[in-house]
């Protein structure tokens, strides 16, 4: 799945909104501090799909932190990635989880965790948050700023 340097295809070309999350190609590029624990954080304010049953837009906004190992996301491929969910019919659950996965089998970090904070639905916001891996000792990893859903309040 990743496209190590070499084979960076997207980064300053013109590039095709893929299909779909299945047809997106994820790149990454090395590291340069592989020996140095940090967090990096992706924030996804925008992001929907479509609802697998009704075909209605669903609009989400996500939360990604990550401890990398020896590469580091592409940002360009993982904005047309995060674009080809728009005409995907899939749960909230999916989507988060689906792209936690994606992510950790592309770049291999050492510390990865997603949270989808989900407009409601029939009423109802579904919030979904998935980890991998242990978050090494010593990291500040802030909050991630989303407040809970609470309506007109």
């Amino acid at each position: 799945m990743a496209k190590k340097p070499a084979g960076l295809k997207q980064l300053g070309k013109a590039t095709p909104l893929p299909a779909s999350p299945g047809e997106a190609v994820l790149e990454c590029v090395a590291n340069p501090h592989a020996d140095t624990n940090y967090v990096a954080r992706f924030t996804v304010p925008e992001f929907t799909s479509i609802c697998p049953v009704t075909g209605q837009p669903d609009f989400a906004h996500l939360v990604i932190d990550y401890v990398p190992g020896k590469w580091l996301v592409e940002s360009k491929s993982l904005k047309l990635y995060m674009q080809s969910f728009r005409n995907h019919g899939a749960f909230h659950e999916d989507c988060t989880v689906a792209i936690g996965k994606r992510l950790v089998d592309t770049l291999k970090p050492k510390w990865l965790r997603i949270g989808g904070y989900w407009y409601p639905r029939g009423g109802i916001p579904i919030d979904v948050f998935w980890q991998k891996g242990q978050l090494p000792a010593g990291l500040w990893v802030p909050d991630q700023g989303v407040a809970p859903y609470r309506g007109r309040g």
